[in-house]
């Protein structure tokens, strides 16, 4: 053998990232991997945080001082050998950006090919591809340029003009804001006695100060009483410098200013009370200039065989794959061949559903991930490492299988395939199984098994006993309370849908990916009163955030050690005045060395304690605060459950996290250190405790370990029978087992779906054998 070949595996030894304990394994080169193990086991910190990381880290380090310094800066993975890497593409779960701007077509270059084929075939010719953009304006203008011409300077006229495609009414978002201005102000006062009732507009606080100093506006007469100017000047003067208490500052109307500060920013990324009057006072409609297309009229005008840009993007995609075949034109061969591709590995991996103007931030974790993997499907590239986060997030069973060849066609190519997945169905086709545990948390970080699947089939291990787990259907069904009437639903893909959802019950939505599952429940029953939805947007924290500060849990907590000592309750914040000077509450000391990793080391002033040296002298129940936030979510039960500590709104929300299963969990563990199913439970803590009848879960199952789905499961029981009722929106076949009443939509995707296609019990769907979704009920239940 070649010296060349013998470099087959991938050698990782003394692995310690994050809850990894000395972890070593040898993972074959040009196979399919697939890593196990319960939630929070260390799968994650194994593959991404180690194989993937480093992988990316020293191909980073291979371009110029110059271009690392506009990359991410990688720190090297607390592991001893890592040997035999390959270059890892990596395809993970993270949600597209959210920018209101971002759509399919424009995430996966398929609108900046449609722009330079309409620039090339489209009648009338109206300019370059980005005359099509709506992210491009059209502006002009003129006007005098010096240059030095044969030692003497010359003045010379020029006339510029960009012909842009976006719509100028609604700036290319395709949908108006309207402002209820009895939100933003009372009428009655004047500026000094506080008219502006918009979150963060006090008079004493700086915007407060421009607006009484500006001199565009008399600050002692109230908003009514205004002139026609004044009031101009006071919603929406455009910017202008002015001079206030002595500071130059910028003073511009109400309006623009909450436009660029409130509403550039995704509603879900916006702070509770900010989103509360972004609901209450601006309201949202299609653009009535574009009709929603966010294209100027020029760029709508122009067509191919009939068909502008706003209808090719409009198109379901599988129809414009179909649309594209049509066009026969040689001069732009090479770039129908591509964007044909593209348009016909969405079909193919199952997304076909899909329309190319569908903004970005409204899919879901799985399509967003299946999106991602677009622009490898049918790459020449091999000998790489591809790196996958449960792929099957989001999927029904049937969708699986094609999932399934996709990997196996990854591998054929001559890659590595490394996934992390809870599925049986695509755990059974790997070639070796790299299994996590024992347990999560400190009670995982350790390799319990390593084989193929007969292997992991006869083990001892927790994935072992539970992989060929079938839950039962139920024999007894719960009879509804009542119902939920949803009429005539045409969101999205529905059409003109009636149901009843029944109430008092667990109720499962099911269908296949794209079918309208979300848009029925989420378009038709909004959160609000009575009902908490909890849907797959992922929890947002940075490295000072942890479990505590998310679950409210540490605003209890303050205020007991405040009371028992006599002080304020923001001494025991780490992030307020409590806080080590030194480190400024993080426990850390962040030095920035440019291009080469951050160095972060423990500071010495509080020794990773987060607080000043005289708060932990405060103590309640015999702790100081650093010693509880140690504690695990368990731990901290029993503490604040009885005896000298106890503090019953404390012990709540702890019951609550460790009812999911998280009473593992360090309570002031970093929220970036949490894995992803780790995440959706916490969540789901957080909203259990939200007062409402009706709860709705989207997808409860993504990143829970078999064994873990069985909690969940006497979880959902238990809300029911507490006299909530609950409803699923579940591709998980135990959660269809264990239901009450079954709604399933199809009987495809997109605008083959749309349609109820049987309502009843989970045994009356297996009896029927109708559906997709029976069929594979039914091979379940009986395997």
């Amino acid at each position: 053998m070649h010296i060349a070949d013998s470099h087959d595996l991938i050698r990782v030894h003394g692995a310690r990232v994050n809850n990894l304990q000395d972890v070593s394994v040898e993972i074959p080169k040009r196979r399919l991997t697939v890593f196990t193990g319960v939630s929070g086991s260390g799968k994650s910190s194994l593959v991404f945080g180690t194989i993937a990381s480093e992988s990316q880290r020293m191909i980073n380090e291979t371009y110029s001082a110059f271009l690392q310094g506009f990359m991410p800066t990688l720190a090297r993975p607390d592991v001893d050998v890592l040997d035999g890497l390959t270059t890892a593409i990596i395809v993970d779960q993270e949600r597209m950006g959210a920018d209101p701007r971002s759509t399919v077509g424009t995430a996966t270059d398929a609108n900046a090919m449609l722009r330079i084929l309409f620039s090339k075939l489209g009648q009338p010719h109206i300019g370059s591809p980005q005359a099509f953009s709506f992210n491009v304006a059209s502006i002009s203008g003129a006007g005098a340029v010096t240059m030095e011409r044969g030692g003497t300077k010359v003045k010379e006229r020029r006339e510029f003009s960009i012909t842009g495609g976006m719509c100028p009414r609604c700036e290319g978002r395709g949908n108006v804001s309207d402002f209820d201005l009895t939100q933003l102000y009372d009428d009655s006062k004047s500026l000094r006695e506080g008219a502006l009732t918009i979150p963060g507009y006090t008079m004493d606080g700086w915007y407060g100060r421009i607006y009484m100093g500006s001199g565009f506006l008399d600050p002692d007469k109230p908003i009514r009483k205004y002139t026609k100017k004044e009031l101009h000047d006071l919603l929406h003067k455009e910017a202008t410098r002015v001079k206030v208490e002595g500071v130059n500052v910028t003073y511009e109307g109400l309006v623009p200013r909450i436009q660029k500060s409130m509403l550039s920013k995704d509603r879900e990324g916006m702070q509770p009370h900010i989103r509360a009057f972004v609901d209450r006072a601006i309201t949202f409609a299609t653009c009535p200039e574009c009709d929603g297309t966010r294209l100027s009229e020029g760029a709508r005008s122009s067509k191919i065989a009939g068909i502008n840009i706003a209808d090719a993007c409009r198109m379901q995609i599988s129809d414009l794959a179909e649309w594209v075949s049509g066009l026969d034109e040689p001069s732009v061969k090479p770039l129908l061949g591509k964007l044909r591709h593209t348009l016909d590995s969405f079909v193919e991996i199952g997304l076909g559903y899909l329309s190319l103007d569908r903004p970005a931030g409204t899919l879901s974790g799985g399509e967003a991930q299946r999106t991602k993997m677009i622009r490898h499907l049918g790459s020449s590239l091999t000998d790489v490492t591809y790196v996958f986060d449960e792929p099957t997030i989001g999927l029904h069973p049937h969708d699986i299988q094609r999932m399934n060849d996709l990997l196996l066609r990854l591998r054929d190519k001559g890659n590595t395939v490394l996934v992390v997945e809870h599925k049986p169905e695509t755990i059974a086709i790997a070639d070796h199984v790299v299994d996590l545990g024992p347990g999560a948390g400190t009670d995982g970080g350790t390799v319990c098994f390593e084989g193929d699947v007969t292997g992991l089939r006869t083990s001892d291990t927790v994935t072992g006993k539970h992989f060929d787990d079938r839950a039962s259907l139920k024999s007894e069904f719960r009879q509804a309370s009542g119902a939920l009437e949803i009429r005539g639903a045409t969101a999205n893909n529905l059409r003109e849908v009636d149901v009843d959802v029944p109430l008092g019950v667990l109720c499962a939505v099911t269908g296949v990916a794209g079918s309208g599952k979300s848009s029925l429940i989420h378009g038709s029953i909004p959160a609000g009163e009575g009902v908490v939805s909890i849907d797959q947007s992922g929890i947002r924290g940075s490295r000072r955030s942890n479990p505590a500060t998310y679950t409210g849990l540490l605003d209890p907590i303050r205020k007991a050690f405040a009371k028992a000592n006599g002080v304020k309750p923001a001494l025991f914040s780490a992030n307020s005045e409590g806080a080590c000077p030194t480190c400024n509450g993080a426990g850390v000391v962040y030095t920035d060395l440019g291009i080469m990793e951050t160095v972060a080391t423990t500071c010495e002033e509080c020794e990773g304690k987060r607080f000043n040296a005289s708060v932990l002298e405060y103590r309640f129940g015999g702790r100081d605060i650093s010693e509880v936030l140690d504690m695990s979510v368990a731990q901290a039960e029993e503490f604040f459950g009885d005896g000298d500590a106890r503090t019953p709104a404390a012990h709540k929300i702890l019951e609550r996290m460790d009812q999911v299963g998280l009473g593992y969990l360090r309570l002031g563990q970093p929220l970036t250190t949490l894995s992803g199913g780790e995440r959706q439970r916490l969540k789901l803590a957080t909203h259990m405790g939200d007062k409402g009848g009706v709860y709705v879960l989207d997808e409860p199952t993504t990143g829970l370990h078999l064994a873990d789905v069985e909690q969940l499961l006497g979880l959902l029981d238990r809300l029911v029978d507490s006299g909530k009722s609950v409803i699923v929106i579940e591709h998980h076949q135990a959660v269809m087992a264990h239901a009450d009443w079954i709604i399933d939509l199809g009987p495809g995707a997109g605008h083959d779906g749309g349609q109820v296609i049987f309502e009843g019990t989970p045994a009356d769907l297996v009896a029927s054998g109708k559906t997709l979704t029976a069929q594979h009920l039914a091979d379940y239940v009986r395997a």
